[in-house]
């Protein structure tokens, strides 16, 4: 099945976060916690990254530079090299998730396929009665990107940068930004003339 995978609201996102973390019932069966896709999830939102990238970290990806933590990948879709500073409190939720987890340095941080989370969220928003066909896992990362255009004034640049795109087109058709949205925003600001 080909998604096309849309943003979460804030709203949805932490709805989403507590039924992984809780555990719920869909359709009379129960629905165990589970804290490692939630932190998948977690992850996806707070770094922008791809379901598949998330997959393959070990505390090995996270280097300490110059005071500053920072993620040191190559991206599995593009090839292109990851090494963009991580917030000190990412990388202390990652960190206290494998001590609590028992992972060893080396290993993987979730050893479960993408297959299984895509699965596993899917009951998820089932639950919350939204579309399987335009919810996933990308949902996350496109959470991540449409918080940090919105935080910051709206600089598609930066969102761009951070995704790692080719262009600030590709970015505006990620973020579902058309160019009607632009035109009516650029619209509005002649407010100020009278």
């Amino acid at each position: 099945m080909n998604k096309r995978c849309v943003a979460l609201s804030d709203e949805q996102y932490r709805e989403s976060i507590r039924l992984l973390r809780e555990g719920f019932v869909l359709e009379g069966k129960i629905i165990k916690p589970n804290p490692r896709i939630a932190t998948v999830a977690v992850l996806q939102a707070s770094l922008g990254l791809r379901l598949g990238d998330v997959l393959q970290l070990n505390m090995g990806s996270f280097i300490k530079e110059s005071g500053r933590w920072k993620l040191n990948i190559k991206e599995q879709k593009t090839g292109k090299v990851r090494d963009f500073t991580v917030p000190v409190e990412v990388y202390s939720f990652i960190q206290d998730y494998a001590i609590n987890m028992g992972i060893s340095a080396q290993a993987k941080l979730f050893d479960i396929s993408e297959r299984q989370v895509e699965r596993h969220l899917n009951k998820v928003f089932s639950k919350m009665e939204l579309p399987l066909r335009n919810y996933g896992s990308h949902s996350y990362r496109k959470y991540f990107a449409s918080r940090i255009y919105l935080e910051n004034e709206m600089n598609i640049e930066l969102v761009r940068v951070l995704l790692q795109h080719s262009s600030v087109a590709v970015t505006q058709r990620y973020i579902g930004l058309s160019q009607k949205t632009v035109e009516d925003a650029l619209a509005k600001t002649v407010a100020h003339l009278a």
